[in-house]
C-alpha cells in the first residue's frame, strides 16, 4: 500500500486548511512511515504545488527511507519533449531531492503525442532526475503505446495509476488490469475508498462536505447494500473497518491502494487493511453487489 498526498494543499476537493492543518499532514506521513508505508504518491498539480512543497519539509525531518512519486501535469502549452525534465526539475526543487523513484504523466496530452512524452521521460530517466517512469489515466490503448515507446530504449513502463475501486472498476472490466499484470505493470489505484463514501460514515441525510456532495448525492442511496455487506465482512475479519474492506478488496485484486489520509488516525486506519486478506467468497459476493450498482 501506498499513501496518497492529493488532501495535502487541495483546497477545492479537501478543503484543506478547514478542520486539518500543516500539522495534521506531517503526522499523517509520519504514522504511515511507522505502519511501514513507504510509498508517498503526489503531483505538480495537488494544491498549485504546495503537496510536493510539504513532502519536501517532511522528507528534511525524517531519516526513514521514502519511495518518492509525482507527476507530470501535460497542461495545453506543454508541446515539446523537453517540458517533462523542465517540469521535473521544478518538482525536485519544490520536493528538496535530486530524484524521485517514479515519475508519471498525470493525463494524456491533447498537444504532445504519446511518442512526445515517453521521449521526454527518456530524458528524465537518462539524466538520472527520476528512478522509473509511469503513466496515469491512460487507456488500455495509450498505456500499451506507451509501453512500447519506453520499450524502445529498454526502460519498462513501471506503473499506470488510475481510479480503482468497488464503485469504479472499469479497469477491470475493460481489461486494462489483466494486461498490466500481464506486461509486469503496476496498477496504482486511487481513490480506493471513493473519497470517503466507501467508508460508511456518509449516507442520503448525511452526505460529505463541499464538492464531493454533489457528485455522490444520488449514488448514496444505491450504495447501501454493499455498505452492509462490507460492514458484516469487518466483523467477520475482527472488526475491520469499512474503509479496510473496501483497500483489501483492491489489494486483493492485486492493485496498489494509494488512499489519502488528512491525519494520523486516518493514517493508521488505512494502515489496517493490510496483514490479513478476504476470501475468494468474500471478494466475489462484493464483487455481485457492486455488480448490482453499477449497471
Amino acid at each position: 500500500m501506498g499513501l496518497g498526498a492529493w488532501q495535502w494543499g487541495d483546497r477545492i476537493v479537501w478543503q484543506y486548511g478547514h478542520g486539518y492543518s500543516v500539522e495534521d499532514v506531517k503526522l499523517a506521513f509520519e504514522a504511515s512511515l511507522n505502519e511501514g508505508i513507504r510509498f508517498v504518491d503526489t503531483a505538480e498539480l495537488y494544491g498549485n504545488g504546495l503537496s510536493e512543497r510539504l513532502l519536501g519539509r517532511f522528507l528534511k525531518d525524517t531519516e526513514q527511507p521514502v519511495l518518492i512519486a509525482t507527476k507530470f501535469f501535460p497542461w495545453p502549452w506543454r508541446f515539446t519533449k523537453g517540458a517533462l525534465p523542465k517540469a521535473l526539475r521544478g518538482s525536485l526543487a519544490r520536493l528538496g531531492v535530486e530524484s524521485v523513484d517514479l515519475y508519471q504523466v498525470h493525463w494524456p496530452s491533447v498537444t504532445l503525442s504519446t511518442d512526445g512524452l515517453m521521449e521526454g521521460m527518456v530524458e528524465c530517466v537518462k539524466s538520472g532526475t527520476t528512478r522509473t517512469v509511469g503513466v496515469s489515466n491512460f487507456g488500455q490503448t495509450r498505456m500499451l503505446a506507451a509501453y512500447s515507446a519506453l520499450a524502445r530504449h529498454n526502460i519498462p513502463l513501471a506503473s499506470n495509476q488510475v481510479h480503482y475501486s468497488l464503485l469504479n472498476r472499469t479497469v477491470e472490466k475493460n481489461g486494462t488490469l489483466a494486461r498490466c499484470k500481464e506486461l509486469g505493470i503496476r496498477l496504482i489505484a486511487y481513490s480506493p475508498i471513493e473519497k470517503g463514501l466507501l467508508s460508511g460514515k456518509y449516507s442520503p441525510s448525511n452526505p460529505p462536505p463541499g464538492s464531493r456532495a454533489g457528485s455522490y448525492i444520488t449514488l448514496l442511496p444505491k450504495i447501501q447494500p454493499l455498505i452492509k455487506k462490507m460492514t458484516e465482512i469487518g466483523q467477520d475479519h475482527g472488526g475491520k473497518s469499512n474503509a479496510q474492506v473496501a483497500l483489501n478488496w483492491v489489494i486483493c485484486k492485486g492493485a496498489l491502494p494509494i488512499p489519502g489520509a488528512k491525519n494520523a488516525e486516518q493514517a493508521q486506519q488505512n494502515a489496517g487493511a493490510l496483514g490479513w486478506r478476504l476470501t475468494e467468497a468474500e471478494v466475489a459476493k462484493l464483487d455481485e453487489i457492486s455488480d448490482q450498482i453499477l449497471e
